[in-house]
């Protein structure tokens, strides 16, 4: 949900560009091809996994970074792009162990290996940067990436806040694996995503590392440093790591014991938790005006409520497990949490599921609300507007009305079977909803997902 509410830096110098010309092959596209973001992603390469070696001084803003970059190209390539911001500077990059050109522009970072690279190789690729980092502004104004708090750093990705502090192929479409080794000042923790595997202290500084096994889309990546409260425990069977800023910590004084239940309940509807732990980080800092899913720890500027919490643990399934394979897509991300979330408020007795859709419903049919299509709201500016969510939400609960709570459910479980760890799109869920329902959906997604306009209770 993303709604409006230390390591020595070595002294190298950039090897200048040879033409791509003059080896075998061409470059990698500069861009994934997703109309929304255009420069997001590159082409030609596969990330298998991501270790990034991060030493971060929250006083002066200083990031240093290696980040080894494990891949497998997709043709033959005679150059490639990665994404990240040129307010980090490289230093360095190498190429399965030799030193490679490079230069830098923009979000663009294009390596030229010296020779041509066959299709299906294995690549690993170093790259050695530093700088001071920043967040960048969305096309809806709002603020994602590196935003800095009074202690440190409150990171949130979604959609292109990534490249502001690791390089990579920086699409939803190229998963991959993670593991972070951050170095902060004794008196900061830094939490990242997945296991915390070991933390040691010397020299005044402490050395977190992290591992996240299942793959993850970098938008949902994070490292985010302050003065936290670390907690590392299991619930209900489940590890549950949570971090949270003193400020908070009367409100959130069973912050971690209440995500077994949650878990517990989703579980039963979707599919067993796909991760090896969950949590959450909460974070005194800017008012960013959103809460993020962070794959495996969801971060939020304030102590969430059940209904919040609710909607990014769901997450964990829809958008974080499966996740889309266009930006226009992103109902199957905000839709499904926002129905997980009515759901989840049914089942503490708060509010029956029929009055959540009755008043998203209740919007008057001349309300600009009903103008934006659920399944591509138009432009990036528009990816986290109401329609998104509760219009998404109310398309699934015709949907149920439709088929049945049997079918209704197994849809939505054997979408996470069948797309687990993987993306997909609204056309593969209208496809998988009518194959296990037997039943002809064109006309309810015509109406709910595709068409401008109030649709009728029919």
């Amino acid at each position: 949900m993303k709604r409006l509410l230390a390591l020595a830096a070595a002294a190298f110098v950039a090897i200048p560009l040879t033409p791509a010309s003059a080896f075998d092959g061409a470059p990698g596209a500069p861009g994934a091809g997703d109309p929304y973001f255009p420069n997001q992603g590159n082409g030609g390469y596969d990330v298998g996994h991501y270790d990034l070696a991060l030493d971060y001084n929250p006083s002066s803003n200083t990031l240093t970074g290696v980040a080894t970059i494990t891949a497998k190209t997709t043709q033959e390539l005679s150059a490639f792009d990665l994404d990240l911001v040129d307010s980090l500077s490289v230093r360095k990059v190498t190429v399965n162990g030799e030193a490679a050109a490079f230069s830098q522009s923009g979000q663009e970072l294009v390596v030229d290996p010296g020779s041509a690279l066959d299709s299906g190789e294995d690549l690993t690729v170093v790259v050695r940067y530093d700088g001071k980092p920043t967040h960048v502004v969305d096309p809806d104004g709002s603020r994602d990436g590196w935003i800095r708090t009074n202690d440190g750093v409150f990171n949130a990705d979604e959609p292109q806040g990534a490249m502001t502090w690791y390089p990579g192929n920086h699409h939803m479409t190229d998963k991959a694996t993670y593991r972070f080794t951050v170095t902060v000042p004794d008196d900061r923790v830094a939490v990242a995503n997945g296991d915390l595997v070991s933390r040691r202290s010397g020299g005044g500084r402490t050395t977190y590392v992290w591992d996240a096994r299942e793959p993850m889309a970098s938008y949902l990546a994070t490292v985010t440093v302050g003065k936290f409260q670390l907690v590392d425990k299991k619930v209900d069977g489940l590890r549950v790591i949570t971090a949270v800023d003193p400020k908070f910590a009367d409100k959130a004084a069973n912050f971690a014991e209440r995500h077994g239940a949650v878990i517990t309940y989703f579980s039963s509807l979707f599919g067993p938790y796909p991760f090896s732990s969950t949590g959450g980080i909460v974070d005194f800092g800017p008012n960013v005006g959103y809460s993020l899913e962070v794959q495996t720890r969801p971060i939020y500027p304030e102590v969430p409520s059940d209904s919040l919490m609710s909607h990014e643990l769901a997450h964990q399934w829809f958008g974080d497990t499966v996740t889309p394979t266009r930006w226009k897509d992103i109902w199957l991300n905000e839709g499904f949490a926002t129905y997980a979330e009515w759901l989840w408020l049914d089942k503490l007795g708060r509010t029956p599921l029929q009055d959540s859709f009755d008043s998203a419903y209740a919007t008057a049919a001349g309300d600009a609300f009903w103008q934006t299509p659920t399944a591509d709201p138009g432009s990036a500016a528009n990816l986290f507007n109401s329609p998104v969510y509760e219009r998404g939400a109310m398309t699934l609960h015709m949907l149920r009305k439709a088929v049945g709570d049997d079918a209704f459910f197994r849809i939505l479980r054997t979408w996470i079977a069948e797309h687990k760890f993987g993306n997909a799109d609204t056309s593969a869920f209208i496809a998988l909803s009518q194959r296990i329902s037997g039943k002809d959906l064109t006309s309810l997604f015509d109406a709910w997902l595709f068409k401008p306009g109030k649709p009728a209770l029919t």
